[in-house]
């Protein structure tokens, strides 16, 4: 079959078009031929997001951004539409964060998926979210340590101000530093001074050596003690010391000879009258002593005792 010249003009025309139209939508971003998945997620900022940029999944590129548009309901609400190739199944909980995948390429979006909850489908809307950048991230750095530099500066600019006066000549710092100097020389004597005394006559060297000496003899007398089973002495102390106690305890009870003479009544009155009589018997053997005394040379008989007459004048 002979194909005429205007067919083969017309099947050329037809392919170089349609291979036209395919490259467009390559370069677009877009699929002729297409069975992915097409999701949306709705952000207040975008961050520079363009279309054609691509959607990941665990670092793996799984889709492009396929159409970016104001939603027409909700103010200033940007919304993104996005396709995913590949079969993977997530729930509807996940979320389509937008990302930067290194310093040189643009925005992209990838997909933290949650398996928790109903399967997503075509169609469905994502929750959204926003990476910080490294300008946010330095910028959220910096704000710390901006107001920490501030008042650096500020308290630093205080201290400049106390010190001002005190730098000034004649100021404290320089009576501070004329006494720490007298300080200093002053402790430098008395170095040089136990210097000489370690090094005169070996003083210090005796002293030690005298101290040794009378540590030694106190741990000779802690032998000997320890040697002269005090522990026995005090036990022995100690019962001479209860029976001490309880022979007092007898005497104040009035028991035995002792106790009787403390306590018994008519035996001190017995004593006292007996002291009387004594009293009264020496006195009178002193005022009469021949009536108790006799003595004779030749046997005579004694006369019988009279008492002496007081003469009547």
């Amino acid at each position: 079959m002979k194909i005429s010249s205007e067919l083969k003009t017309g099947l050329i025309a037809l392919i170089a078009l349609s291979m036209f139209i395919w490259g467009f939508s390559y370069l677009k971003g877009e699929k002729l031929l297409d069975n992915s998945r097409y999701f949306y997620a709705e952000y207040d900022n975008i961050q520079g997001l363009e279309s054609s940029s691509f959607v990941t999944i665990n670092g793996l590129k799984v889709g492009n951004i396929d159409k970016i548009y104001f939603h027409p309901r909700k103010t200033g609400k940007l919304v993104v539409r996005f396709s995913v190739d590949n079969p993977i199944k997530f729930s509807k909980n996940s979320t389509a964060q937008i990302y930067s995948p290194d310093f040189i390429s643009g925005k992209a979006i990838k997909i933290e998926t949650n398996h928790d909850g109903v399967e997503i489908q075509s169609g469905d809307t994502l929750k959204a979210s926003v990476e910080p950048g490294i300008l946010g991230v330095l910028n959220d750095r910096m704000a710390p340590l901006q107001s920490k530099i501030e008042s650096f500066f500020t308290s630093a600019d205080s201290v400049f101000r106390e010190l001002k006066p005190v730098l000034k000549e004649g100021g404290d710092l320089k009576k501070s530093l004329a006494s720490l100097n007298y300080t200093l020389e002053t402790f430098n004597n008395t170095g040089k001074s136990l210097n000489n005394m370690l090094a005169e006559n070996g003083k210090i060297d005796s002293i030690l050596t005298n101290a040794t000496t009378a540590s030694s003899n106190l741990a000779n007398i802690s032998d000997s003690l320890n040697n002269a089973n005090l522990k026995a002495t005090i036990r022995k102390l100690e019962y001479t010391v209860q029976n001490f106690n309880s022979v007092l305890t007898k005497v104040d009870n009035g028991e035995g000879s002792l106790g009787k003479l403390l306590k018994d009544e008519g035996l001190y009155q017995n004593l006292e009258g007996a002291t009387k009589e004594m009293e009264e018997l020496l006195r009178e053997m002193k005022l009469n002593p021949k009536r108790f005394v006799h003595f004779s040379l030749f046997g005579k008989r004694p006369k019988p005792y009279q008492p002496e007459q007081d003469s009547v004048k």
